[in-house]
């Protein structure tokens, strides 16, 4: 990959390709007509418009790297549930909110998932001269790169927020949706080996016993709060070239692993990072950003953010925005308490409670009454009134039939 870019380089080549591009196209800020780059490579009509914006929101990037002292220190006052938007009568106190809130990185092979948490944890570094902290595969057509989950507080000494680098997606996509739905559901854990089951029995002995060697790791699982999807800027332009069907494969994969419903919090879906930059011209990195935008269906400036491997300001900014929206979306997906579950339980508790106290206040007058009914007064006037009365006392003689009686005469 490119290694770093001077600040000043970066922001002098920034505004001189702007000022190229609409030199070159004097209509270019204008109407929509047909835009030329790369060697005269064809615009179609509807990528023209995300196209200029994408430029437009690099000048207005640079620009707005004069506040980003103040930017960084936003992102280093969060806490978790700081931008929950209390709607709907609800507070604060009605959502679950975690200690940490976590993000975790997918993307396919070599798309630099490790290399941007290096990125980003070393914007929030105060020893510049500290050492990386995720593993960077030089090579990555070679193996997976990481096998094991890794959790990377940002900053290193805080609890409020956590990135999770994890293995990389492969070209099934439904071992990559099943391993998905396990992070969604289940969590993440810090050490936890991914092992999918395409994997070949060497490596399978190779990973668990480095897991063995390693030992338990006692963590606890954390949910996954938001979603970042790194892709590779370089490997989406040559699948926009249709050059192959391998190359195409690529954007296919990214629109299915974006589109994959375990990723989505209600309607947010993950964010986009396009690393890899530094390899391409900025009008390259324009068209990749437009054409992503119409591949997934997501504004091209707001969802899809550029972070090449270069440090300046400008990449600083860039990070600091992304981590915004998806803290802020984190915030904003958080679940609300189950305050109706309870409240429920409590009134069938109450219910229940009362219908205890008239049973038993129902079953003592029940108790009163047979006790009074059978008691020895009761009892005596009851035998009084069933016993027999003397001869001679009136009673109502039976009836008779005449001819029983008729020998009388």
């Amino acid at each position: 990959m490119g290694g770093d870019c001077d600040y000043h380089g970066e922001e002098s080549s920034l505004g001189q390709e702007i000022s190229l591009l609409s030199s070159e196209n004097p209509t270019f800020l204008r109407d929509n007509s047909s835009v030329e780059v790369e060697e005269g490579t064809p615009m179609r009509e509807r990528e023209i418009v995300p196209y200029k914006e994408v430029l437009l929101s690099y000048d207005e990037l640079r620009i707005r790297c004069k506040n980003l002292k103040e930017a960084k220190g936003t992102i280093l006052s969060y806490n978790p549930g700081a931008w929950i938007e209390t709607v709907g009568g609800l507070k604060l106190t009605d959502y679950d909110v975690p200690k940490t809130t976590s993000l975790i990185l997918i993307g396919p092979r070599g798309s630099g998932k490790s290399s941007l948490v290096n990125r980003i944890s070393k914007v929030f570094e105060v020893d510049k001269f500290a050492s990386v902290r995720a593993q960077v595969s030089y090579n990555s057509s070679i193996g997976d790169g990481t096998y094991f989950l890794q959790e990377y507080m940002i900053p290193r000494d805080s609890t409020s927020i956590c990135l999770y680098d994890t293995r990389s997606l492969c070209d099934d996509s439904r071992e990559n949706n099943k391993m998905l739905k396990r992070w969604m559901t289940k969590g993440v854990h810090h050490g936890e080996l991914v092992i999918r089951g395409s994997d070949s029995r060497s490596l399978r002995t190779t990973m668990k016993s480095k897991a063995l060697q390693c030992g338990y790791f006692s963590s606890e699982k954390r949910k996954v709060n938001f979603v970042i999807l790194v892709v590779n800027g370089l490997s989406v332009r040559k699948s926009m070239e249709n050059v192959c069907d391998l190359e195409m494969q690529y954007s296919t994969m990214v629109a299915s692993t974006f589109n994959c419903p375990y990723l989505s919090f209600r309607d947010d879906k993950p964010v986009i990072v396009v690393t890899h930059g530094d390899l391409l011209s900025l009008s390259d990195r324009a068209r990749v950003r437009a054409y992503l935008g119409e591949l997934l269906g997501v504004p091209p400036t707001k969802q899809i953010f550029d972070i090449p491997e270069c440090d300046s300001p400008v990449t600083e900014l860039a990070i600091i925005d992304m981590l915004r929206y998806s803290l802020e979306h984190a915030d904003k997906s958080l679940p609300q308490k189950k305050w109706f579950i309870d409240k429920v339980y409590k009134l069938w508790l109450s219910l229940c409670i009362v219908l205890v106290i008239l049973g038993i206040t129902v079953a003592s007058a029940h108790e009163r009454f047979r006790h009074t009914y059978n008691s020895p007064q009761v009892c005596t006037e009851n035998n009084r009134a069933t016993t027999p009365k003397p001869e001679g006392s009136l009673q109502m003689k039976p009836h008779r039939e005449w001819h029983e009686i008729r020998y009388i005469w």
